[in-house]
């Protein structure tokens, strides 16, 4: 789906990998977040913030509420800890942040974009970005703001079934074996089998009326992941990056994102081999993932949006200036 009528667009995710027999109930909770925070950037854009503050807007939201897994709600690592991530970049001279390993912050794509403006680095992680943080005076919370009774049930059946899990929002109170998230074949991660796998990052991306394009993307990871394990959201180039001509947000088997460094591969083949918007992305999804599962939202200079993926579903709102809206999660 591409749309190109100029002037400014977003669009914004919550994860990629969505079970087909998530409860109706459950889809709607999803969609209104998304419709909230897809208005909420709407309104920033008439009021002409920029493209890089819109995104920031917009996924300080999404980390707020907990349907998604970011900020609060996040997914636990296998310790029982929250270990969130995030990364901002701005379009207009290639600016970037981003921060793993937070264990406090109330909103870890704040911090990465003070990353970006107010130190000398393009990334920090662990301690010293907690450090950073109470530096910086941002807002700091004890982690159990962020750990839900859900999650740490969750949790439980993923240790006891020794895997991560899927869409950890699928009612599985009889155990992970009702879970139809679970898969007769594994899906093989970074080479390795597992049962079953937990997308559900957010991301914004943003074209403004001035042609900058920025993107941000943030996530909690993986239902029990190991402890210092990082994903593709935080790196630029991977789940994050922004240019003069687009942004691009990700989402999905982070370890194949990482590997095909999906979103400069949409700026890049839009340079490179003179694509459009929709096109970079398809050939992105069809050639960059190997047998990995992502998705993607992205934007470009020229006021398109544009979105694509390989798994059965993807949480996704995109709106354009001229009045289009459109949210989303099946084909």
């Amino acid at each position: 789906m591409e749309r190109n009528m100029g002037g400014w667009a977003i669009a914004v995710h919550g994860g990629a990998g969505v079970d087909p027999n998530l409860p109706q109930q459950r889809q709607e909770e999803a969609k209104q977040v998304l419709s909230r925070c897809l208005n909420l950037g709407i309104d920033a854009l008439r009021s002409n913030l920029s493209a890089v503050d819109v995104v920031e807007l917009v996924v300080r939201e999404l980390e707020t509420d907990p349907v998604f897994n970011s900020g609060r709600g996040s997914a636990l690592t296998a310790k029982g800890t929250v270990e969130m991530e995030s990364s901002i970049m701005d379009g207009s001279g290639r600016r970037c942040g981003a921060v793993s390993g937070l264990t406090t912050v109330k909103n870890p794509v704040s911090l990465a974009r003070l990353v970006m403006e107010r130190s000398p680095h393009s990334y920090l992680a662990f301690a010293g970005a907690e450090d950073f943080a109470r530096q910086q005076g941002v807002e700091v919370v004890d982690n159990e703001y962020f750990i839900t009774e859900e999650n740490v049930g969750m949790l439980k059946l993923a240790k006891e079934a020794n895997t991560i899990m899927f869409d950890y929002r699928i009612p599985a109170a009889g155990g992970l074996e009702t879970c139809s998230a679970v898969v007769e074949s594994p899906i093989l991660m970074n080479g390795l089998p597992i049962s079953v796998y937990a997308p559900e990052t957010v991301g914004c991306v943003v074209v403004d009326s001035q042609g900058r394009c920025a993107a941000a993307t943030s996530t909690g990871g993986l239902m029990n992941k190991m402890s210092g394990r990082i994903g593709d959201s935080p790196l630029i180039g991977a789940g994050t990056y922004a240019c003069n001509i687009c942004g691009v947000s990700c989402t999905g088997e982070g370890e194949a994102i990482i590997r095909g460094t999906l979103a400069r591969e949409v700026a890049a083949v839009m340079e490179y081999k003179g694509l459009g918007l929709q096109e970079a992305v398809d050939f992105v999804i069809k050639e960059r993932l190997d047998e990995g599962k992502a998705g993607l939202i992205a934007v470009s200079n020229k006021g398109e949006v544009a979105w694509g993926f390989n798994t059965t579903g993807m949480f996704r709102g995109c709106a354009t200036e001229d009045g289009f809206m459109e949210i989303g999660i099946w084909d």
